[in-house]
């Protein structure tokens, strides 16, 4: 067995596929009417569809789990997200890990958690 996708659940879907491909640089690689392949694996799912095949309540912002990246220049990448035209909100900004690695965490428009950190 092999792990293919990660999904999430999103509001709105184009602005979501703009949020992941202006910030991260993800394609689209399938788009099934609510349903989105971006590159990397990630899976947009149309909340409404999402919530009809589990018939439960979505939960933003749960920090149950998060998206990993890893950014090089990662002050830069702080400086592009507070001047993207849709504001994030901040679980915590540059914060400064004793192995040495410096990470950011912040919820996407959609409540999902994003952590951007150094390499390691």
């Amino acid at each position: 067995m092999k792990l293919k996708n990660i999904l999430i659940v999103t509001e709105d879907v184009e602005r979501s596929k703009k949020f992941y491909k202006d910030l991260f640089g993800l394609e689209v690689v399938s788009d099934n009417d609510g349903n989105v392949i971006l590159t990397e694996g990630l899976v947009l799912q149309d909340k409404n569809i999402w919530k009809s095949f589990l018939d439960r309540e979505i939960i933003p912002e749960n920090n149950a789990s998060e998206l990993y990246f890893e950014e090089k220049n990662i002050e830069a990448f702080a400086e592009k997200l507070d001047a993207y035209e849709i504001p994030v909100t901040w679980v915590h900004r540059l914060m400064h890990h004793s192995w040495g690695q410096t990470v950011i965490r912040f919820y996407d428009p959609d409540g999902n958690l994003i952590e951007v950190g150094t390499p390691v």
